[in-house]
């Protein structure tokens, strides 16, 4: 079941296109791996998805419902949440209270203190955000997502500021979330992550789709070689 779709999005700045008849579906049940190089338009497709930009054309469709025209407050009372490339958090805020703010924006979410036990962030509960390692913050950002009790969930580039370890946990937590029900749609450049966590990929080039398919197919496509990973992958 489709949660999420992008149907035919157009974006422009300009005379330049960012986005050409761009296609995106995110499945209940699975991650959705977005990749490209730099430029390629993944965020801002997820702007777009998120009500963050109006499309030139195309719409988007949340859980059954035509979105296209609504703000970001309303995607996200229907179910969208999000953390962004740029680490976001309140830093004057403890880790507890970041997620606690998040949790009043949508009333009846899960409780925060099961999201910390879940992210493993119960021991650094009472220390203030920005006191916290860059890996350990994209945890706190994943958390505020969680507190507004999506049904799809956004990320994009968490594992930037990741450690090794830290980024092999939090593969297995993006499939944990996965096989809770959660649309997981993963902007990343560690392949590593995206292979190993992703049900499908869709590959972005110059604002286009060149390819999309489960990992094994994406790593082997030429175009994808030529575009994006190289030869040597």
């Amino acid at each position: 079941m489709a949660l999420l779709e992008a149907r035919a999005v157009t974006v422009r700045f300009g005379g330049n296109v960012a986005l050409s008849e761009v296609d995106l579906a995110a499945e209940a049940g699975q991650v959705t791996g977005l990749i490209g190089p730099n430029g390629a338009g993944k965020t801002t497709l997820f702007n777009v998805v998120s009500g963050l930009v109006r499309p030139k054309s195309g719409r988007v469709v949340l859980d059954g419902t035509d979105v296209t025209r609504r703000g970001p407050a309303a995607r996200s009372r229907r179910g969208l949440g999000r953390t962004f490339q740029r680490l976001e958090v309140f830093g004057h805020l403890s880790v507890l209270d970041n997620l606690r703010v998040a949790a009043e924006f949508r009333r009846g979410g899960p409780p925060v203190d099961g999201i910390l036990r879940r992210l493993g962030l119960e021991d650094i509960a009472d220390v203030r955000a920005d006191a916290v390692p860059t890996g350990r913050a994209r945890l706190i950002e994943l958390g505020r997502a969680l507190a507004v009790r999506p049904k799809v969930l956004l990320l994009d580039e968490p594992a930037s500021g990741q450690d090794e370890h830290e980024t092999g946990r939090f593969g297995e937590l993006l499939r944990e979330l996965a096989a809770g029900g959660l649309a997981v749609v993963l902007v990343e450049h560690d392949m590593r992550l995206v292979m190993a966590a992703c049900d499908v990929v869709h590959v972005l080039d110059l604002g286009k789709v060149i390819a999309s398919g489960p990992p094994d197919r994406i790593r082997a496509d030429s175009a994808v070689l030529d575009a994006y990973l190289g030869t040597a992958s």
